[in-house]
């Protein structure tokens, strides 16, 4: 059929090719056959597509996602991804992992099979995150090695423990050793100069941690590959772009790490991440070749990410170059999406596996004496980040015990281990939320997924956990003892068995009532879900209680 000789299955006549392997725009006829590329020019076939002049790309690739943060399971995902040219994802279970070990990555592989849209998997590397928390599992070098060998784990997860990588602790070691050639991704906040070289130096690969340009221009030096994370509330392109040219673009690609259902419907995935970097001033054709190519070769994705003869038949269609709205999404030459309608079906449904809810609490577990003097830490958000500031506040006291302050934006914060049983309580206190009554809650909350609450009053809060644990795992949003929002995640506690649009939904009734509770951020639950990321700076709450996240270690809760 490359020959010519016969005819090819599908003609893709009359393209504008966006060719990511010269760099180029150019007219094309692309003749594909088996689900693949055989041939570009004039070609025979026995069914031809008349694009008209359309542009044709490669399908848009995800560098670094956490499926579980959309909350959806496999299929509904790719129903909320595909319309919008998404033929790639390279994940990370590492939430699953966290709550149901190895038994969760294997749930993944399989619920991910048969789907208009291939899942590569990269082995949670630290399970759990920091021995600040309280997971529902451990894995080792030696767990990751059981399957570093199947053809869909493209390698090692981020590094989250860098100071370990980087000061030689030999489990760390072994976990990059583990990945026997594969990739081996990084997760470095702020980390610069010798520490920096320590942690390339061991073998990671890559970084999507950025937020300040210094410090993506001191890991693209040293031969980082750049993830460019744009999530829901991790939204680090518009600051990185102005270090991205056309001589250091190839060493770059686009990253969601986290992002909400309704969000991806409504904003887009990938292909959102191209349209704003075009907006910021980049070169279309650099930014889809970072949408693309860039993320295949860095992951050794195999006839992935480009229109060439031997690589897969994965291609967006679109009509303008710079606002690229995805018209069709076609899978190994199948169309699978049409003008925002998903047009793939759904396979078997896969077995949920066990409940993860096992808590032991008492409401006692919340209260927090006061000292007679002295000011305490409080977590500070910080808007469109995961990372968070301690500030320094004189508590309020009522009866001897610390208590939330709405005048302040004050809320009380509290963790509830939820996958041993073991009675573990961790409580704090939390400014940025702005909520004047009631508590939200949740059951995803980073990376060990702990019962988190944030809330005005201790009952609203107990009431919030109640509801959590009927549910089997959720969000919850609670005012005056009654349930105001909710969303089941009976899936690990991290993910719906609901299809796309009861989700959205259930998420848009959530925020709409934290909105109403005074809350003014854009993703209040997703925001709430990272303050117990003990490896991520600077205060943060788990279940073991307020750590300091800049040299991991517990910290009291007076300064």
């Amino acid at each position: 059929m490359a020959r010519g000789e016969e005819p090819a299955e599908l003609l893709f006549k009359n393209a504008r090719l966006v060719n990511v392997l010269s760099g180029e725009i150019h007219k094309a006829n692309i003749a594909v056959a088996d689900g693949r590329v055989v041939g570009v020019g004039d070609y025979e076939a026995e069914k031809v597509i008349d694009l008209a002049g359309a542009y044709l790309a490669p399908s848009f690739i995800d560098g670094h996602f956490h499926v579980e943060s959309s909350m959806l399971t496999m299929p509904e995902f790719a129903r909320a991804v595909v319309p919008h040219g998404t033929g790639a994802v390279v994940i990370d279970p590492h939430e699953y992992a966290n709550v149901l070990g190895l038994d969760g990555i294997r749930y993944v592989l399989e619920s991910s099979k048969n789907l208009p849209l291939d899942f590569f998997i990269m082995l949670p590397s630290c399970v759990p995150a920091t021995h600040l928390e309280t997971a529902g599992a451990r894995l080792t070098a030696d767990d990751l090695a059981l399957m570093i060998a199947d053809e869909r784990v493209a390698g090692v997860a981020e590094l989250m423990n860098y100071p370990g990588v980087y000061l030689g602790q030999e489990s760390e070691l072994a976990k990059i050793r583990a990945g026997k050639g594969k990739a081996i991704d990084g997760h470095a906040p702020g980390l610069k100069g010798k520490n920096l070289n320590a942690y390339v130096l061991a073998g990671v690969r890559s970084d999507h941690e950025s937020t300040e340009l210094d410090e993506a221009e001191q890991k693209l030096r040293l031969g980082m590959h750049l993830l460019l994370r744009e999530g829901s509330t991790e939204r680090n392109l518009a600051t990185l772009a102005p270090l991205i040219t056309t001589h250091n673009s190839m060493n770059c690609s686009f990253a969601t790490d986290d992002k909400l259902a309704g969000d991806l419907v409504s904003e887009g995935h990938i292909d959102h991440c191209v349209r704003k970097a075009i907006k910021l001033g980049m070169p279309p054709i650099t930014a889809i070749q970072i949408a693309t190519i860039n993320v295949a070769r860095h992951y050794r994705l195999r006839n992935f990410g480009a229109i060439a003869p031997r690589f897969w038949a994965d291609f967006v269609v679109f009509d303008d170059l710079k606002k690229l709205v995805v018209r069709q999404t076609y899978k190994k030459g199948l169309l699978v999406a049409e003008n925002g309608k998903y047009l793939g079906t759904s396979p078997e449904i896969v077995p949920q596996p066990r409940s993860t809810m096992n808590l032991r609490y008492q409401a006692a577990n919340f209260e927090v004496k006061a000292q007679k003097t002295g000011k305490i830490k409080v977590i500070e958000i910080v808007p469109e980040q995961i990372v968070t500031k301690q500030v320094l506040v004189s508590p309020k006291v009522v009866a001897g015990k610390i208590v939330a302050d709405t005048a302040r934006d004050i809320l009380k914060l509290v963790v509830v281990e939820r996958h041993r049983a073991t009675g573990n309580v961790g409580v704090g206190f939390v400014r940025g939320f702005k909520l004047k009554y009631g508590a939200i809650g949740s059951t995803v909350a980073h990376d060990a997924h702990n019962v988190v609450v944030a809330g005005t009053n201790d009952a609203d809060i107990k009431r919030a956990i109640v509801e959590l644990e009927k549910m089997r795992g959720g969000l919850v949003a609670v005012a005056h003892g009654k349930v105001k929002a909710a969303l089941a995640l009976p899936i690990a506690g991290l993910v719906s068995d609901q299809p796309l649009a009861e989700v959205i939904r259930c998420m848009d009734a959530l925020n709409a009532a934290a909105a109403k509770m005074g809350s003014d951020l854009e993703a209040p639950f997703m925001t709430l879900s990272f303050l117990s990321l003990s490896p991520i700076p600077e205060l943060k709450l788990t279940d073991q209680g307020l750590i300091d996240a800049v040299h991991l270690q517990k910290t009291t809760l007076y300064a």
